[in-house]
């Protein structure tokens, strides 16, 4: 990993009857050298013949026209709003020439390494120790880190001035930590009993609600009231969120536009889960050429480290059957990155944006940027992301990304958050959703009216969790219960405030870090929109991936953000053409969006709560209290906030595209 350093240059003399020339300096990658590799903690340079791998990231031409482009292309208010390139037109405008190409290839062969990937974005490549110090003027050594042997540049690595200009950044080279990207997702538990074998009165087979507040929990311990709460929700399916969100009453299916998703690995059963799954709820299967996936399980790497196909199985599955639900008739595309690597995830989004493959991407992971062992997302990988978002805006293709589930991410939330990076170093905004060139998708607990999912109520995705006592006549912990899970959000500490997001998220906001401390200028803040992910008021999924088909509850902006990948969908068949990079559109029409305000602050004067039923196990009664719109120091307040941004897509959202003019 490593970071961006600025171009310097010096002049010298071309000859004694010529005038001064500039020749551009050698230039250092800073941040390649970690922090953690420290003298004290060297143990020694690694053998001149250990095989290493890094990526190069390649500049491209006209960066500066990039940005401006992508940020007129995607102004409602510019004169280029909506002038969408090709992807032909983008490389011939602002991609990286063969030229360039050539010569960062030439000076990589020349120090002796081998080529082992070229694309327009990046070359990587492998080679000894001894390669590795030719090319960037620094040899790798072994650190003692924690008690673990790490290896890492002695130095920053430098490349030479003739290709300096060529090169966005360098990573790897450097042994990875524990920061690694992770889906936005969790399964509801119900497979760990814990408590009573008789429950004083709670029903002894799962039980739960059609619509909120349907079922009174009879016989349930007090808890964060002196009255009975119902059983919690059944998990929704996508005809009671087509309902809830005003798509069915649209009539838009997403006809026309196409949805990628993208995970790490595939499953190897996910068109006839989905299928199966659809017509299980009265939905339609995929039809012929619907469902295309890009797929090759021959590079797949790392599955240790990223919990292997089947580990992200569960991940596809939500995201893909959520897209077709609630965009039944648009085209789906899943695209699997080669691991949970940062560089084969962005390979695949990259694949996505350079042929074009479809209009909305969904991406429902990520990461914290700032970590305790010093594992943190560097510049260079920064800039090789933007450089792709920015094709994709100038292309017309949304990028969303969930917002975590970690509320604030700060390490009181990881200590006991369901599912948190426990290396977070302090409470801060999420990457890669917290970049100001993507959507960031945040979460709701969504409560239905009845049960065909008229909408009743959201607020803010955060829950506590308290477990059934031995006795039954009590919760473990007692109320107030710690945090659980939540939806991300904050104020960003690494990005300045986008454009777009002026006059509509309030200065106090912009202005203050998740660590409390301010910032002189205001700063980017996420979430941008929000839609159902509470893991209580989860939704239902369907897989088997090699084993017998089953469904279960699965909660997290993960589900938020292929609804939202989907709602859009939906809006392109409203306008009649591609909407690209949607934050500005966003923030043009956040009037229209249902604002989503703190059930308890607002409506009542204790948390909203329910009892989670899942039934006897091996004799004993799995049962849990869950309080709702508790979102670490998160809050949903009326207009933009960091618990839910401007708020939940509605009719009235997806109408607005029906009547606007390019």
């Amino acid at each position: 990993m490593a970071s961006l350093a600025t171009l310097a240059g010096s002049l010298v003399l071309a000859g004694p009857s010529q005038a001064a020339a500039p020749t551009p300096s050698a230039r250092t990658i800073s941040g390649s050298h970690p922090s953690w590799a420290t003298a004290s903690a060297d143990a020694g340079t690694l053998s001149s013949g250990t095989e290493l791998t890094g990526t190069v990231y390649l500049a491209g031409q006209d960066a500066a026209g990039l940005t401006a482009y992508a940020t007129s292309v995607s102004d409602p208010g510019s004169a280029d709003y909506g002038t969408f390139l090709t992807p032909a037109q983008y490389d011939a405008r602002y991609g990286t020439t063969q030229a360039q190409i050539s010569a960062v290839q030439k000076w990589l062969r020349d120090a002796g390494l081998t080529i082992t990937g070229t694309t327009q974005h990046a070359i990587t490549v492998k080679g000894t120790n001894a390669a590795v110090t030719k090319a960037f003027g620094t040899s790798v050594h072994n650190y003692t880190v924690s008690g673990k042997l790490r290896h890492a540049p002695a130095h920053d690595v430098v490349v030479p001035g003739s290709i300096a200009a060529d090169i966005l950044g360098v990573v790897g080279f450097t042994s990875a930590g524990d920061n690694v990207v992770k889906p936005d997702s969790q399964r509801v538990d119900t497979t760990a009993p814990t408590g009573a074998k008789s429950g004083g009165g709670l029903s002894t087979t799962a039980t739960c609600s059609d619509y909120w507040g349907q079922k009174t929990a009879t016989g349930a311990p007090q808890g964060y009231t002196d009255k009975p709460v119902s059983y919690d929700q059944c998990s929704l399916v996508p005809s009671q969120l087509r309902k809830a969100y005003g798509i069915d009453t649209s009539k838009l299916t997403g006809k026309g536009a196409t949805i990628a998703i993208v995970d790490a690995y595939a499953s190897s059963t996910m068109q006839a889960d989905a299928n199966q799954y659809a017509v299980n709820h009265g939905d339609k299967a995929f039809k012929a050429g619907q469902y295309k996936e890009v797929v090759d399980s021959s590079q797949w790497n790392s599955q240790d480290a990223c919990g292997g196909p089947e580990g992200w199985a569960p991940e596809e599955a939500l995201d893909v059957e959520m897209a077709h639900g609630l965009a039944p008739d648009a085209n789906v595309v899943y695209v699997g990155a080669n691991s949970c690597e940062d560089t084969d995830l962005l390979d695949a989004i990259s694949t996505i944006v350079d042929h074009h493959l479809a209009d909305v991407i969904s991406n429902s992971w990520g990461e914290v940027m700032h970590t305790t062992d010093d594992t943190d997302v560097t510049a260079s990988e920064i800039a090789a992301y933007e450089q792709v978002f920015k094709q994709a805006a100038v292309e017309g293709i949304t990028v969303g990304f969930s917002a975590g589930d970690c509320g604030d991410s700060s390490p009181l939330a990881a200590a006991t958050g369901a599912n948190c990076q426990a290396n977070t170093s302090r409470a801060q905004a999420n990457w890669p959703d917290s970049d100001p060139w993507v959507t960031s998708v945040g979460g709701t607990a969504l409560g239905i009216a009845d049960k065909s999912g008229s909408y009743g109520f959201e607020t803010d995705m955060g829950t506590l969790r308290s477990l059934l006592s031995a006795d039954g006549k009590s919760w473990t912990p007692s109320v107030p219960a710690p945090f659980y899970f939540g939806g991300g959000g904050g104020t960003s500490e690494d990005f300045a405030q986008p454009s777009y997001q002026r006059g509509v998220v309030p200065s106090s906001v912009s202005h203050t870090l998740m660590t409390g401390a301010k910032s002189r200028t205001a700063q980017r803040v996420t979430p941008d929109v929000s839609m159902v992910g509470d893991l209580y008021t989860s939704v239902s999924v369907g897989l088997s991936d090699g084993a017998a088909y089953s469904e279960g509850g699965y909660g997290g902006t993960s589900v938020s953000s292929p609804e939202f990948a989907a709602v859009q969908a939906d809006a392109i068949q409203a306008a009649h053409h591609a909407l690209g990079f949607a934050n500005p559109a966003i923030y043009a029409r956040s009037n229209v969006f249902t604002d989503v305000v703190d059930h308890q602050a607002q409506v009542s004067k204790t948390p909203l709560s329910s009892v989670a039923d899942f039934g006897l196990s091996n004799g004993v009664l799995n049962a849990k209290l869950v309080a709702f719109g508790q979102d670490t120091s998160l809050n949903a307040v009326r207009g933009y906030d960091v618990a839910t941004g401007v708020g939940s897509p509605n009719l009235s959202y997806l109408r607005s595209f029906s009547t606007s003019q390019r």
